[in-house]
């Protein structure tokens, strides 16, 4: 197999990134519209299912290797467990609690955790480019964050919140997820190999869970009768924002540092706003334009100063 050159290598990552924050920021209004339909727990249930499916017919035709070493498969299992069941089933508690449009621009504080984990446990470097970079999108997502809160009525206040922590908490898991993810990656184990085990297992721990909070007949029933648009969701986040995401994501990661391919989710509320404006009918808010165009350069800014420091180094 022919090896990139890495600015061509970092390049790639750069896109495959890219592409997944888009399609992670659309989910955000997915998950809200099609929770309309489906409670949580079946919504994940339901996705895990056609994920798995697809997963297995892939992993069939593909024939992908799994670790052998004891450890190295447990820790696989263990993280598809953390980024299915466990961060997923909490944001998706989350979001049926509060906007998608404070969702995902909560969800874009993320990086903050993934950039402090990454420095403390696995000693990565961030530069001065970086923290500005990163301190810029943080400010602006600040900015998204402070003034629908204080805008917000006493009781919508109080779902808000509650809704707002499990995205959150999630958050947190998913830092300790990506760095985890990272140390399989350098481990051997494919983005192939993680992805599909996660939706696997993914599945096998949430049906239980399902179970135990609604009965067979109930489940059969809510997916039975829901709407096509409904049902698209699901196959958007389990296909999409699942399977595809997922995989661009952990190819990504083989190539650039956690802290570093953590930046482009700051994007994701510049993604979901257009849909959670005309789709949804959430409100945008003049702070909120602000916070996004200050996201978008921090973003900018981190990488595209990075690269040309990059090229200056090899003249």
């Amino acid at each position: 197999m022919t090896t990139l050159p890495m600015s061509k290598r970092r390049l790639n990552a750069y896109y495959l990134l890219l592409i997944a924050s888009l399609i992670w920021g659309i989910a955000g209004p997915v998950i809200k519209f099609t929770l309309a339909d489906f409670p949580p727990l079946i919504f994940l249930s339901y996705r895990f299912a056609v994920s798995a499916l697809v997963s297995l017919v892939i992993i069939w035709l593909t024939k992908p290797k799994f670790p052998t070493q004891l450890g190295l498969s447990l820790t696989t299992i263990v993280l598809g467990f953390l980024t299915s069941t466990v961060t997923l089933g909490l944001l998706f508690i989350g979001f049926a609690e509060t906007t998608s449009l404070a969702g995902t621009t909560i969800s874009a504080m993320g990086p903050i955790f993934v950039a402090i984990f990454g420095v403390l446990l696995l000693r990565e470097r961030v530069t001065r480019l970086d923290f500005f970079g990163m301190l810029l999108a943080f400010i602006g997502t600040i900015i998204t964050i402070v003034e629908p809160v204080l805008a917000s009525e006493a009781q919508v206040l109080e779902t808000t919140l509650r809704g707002n922590f499990f995205v959150v908490l999630s958050l947190v898991i998913n830092a300790g997820v990506i760095l985890l993810e990272k140390v399989v990656l350098k481990k051997g184990v494919s983005a192939a190999t993680i992805t599909h085990t996660a939706f696997i297992v993914g599945c096998f721990t949430m049906v239980p869970l399902t179970l135990l909070q609604y009965s067979w007949p109930t489940v059969l029933t809510t997916i039975t009768t829901a709407p096509l648009t409904a049902h698209l969701g699901v196959w958007y986040m389990a296909l999409l924002s699942g399977t595809l995401a997922y995989w661009l994501h952990a190819r990504g990661l083989e190539a650039v540092e956690a802290g570093e391919a953590s930046l482009f989710g700051y994007l994701s509320p510049i993604w979901a706003a257009p849909l959670a404006l005309l789709w949804l009918g959430e409100t945008i808010s003049p702070p909120f334009i602000v916070g996004c165009t200050v996201i978008a350069l921090g973003v900018i800014l981190a990488e595209y100063r990075r690269t040309v420091r990059r090229r200056k180094r090899r003249r």
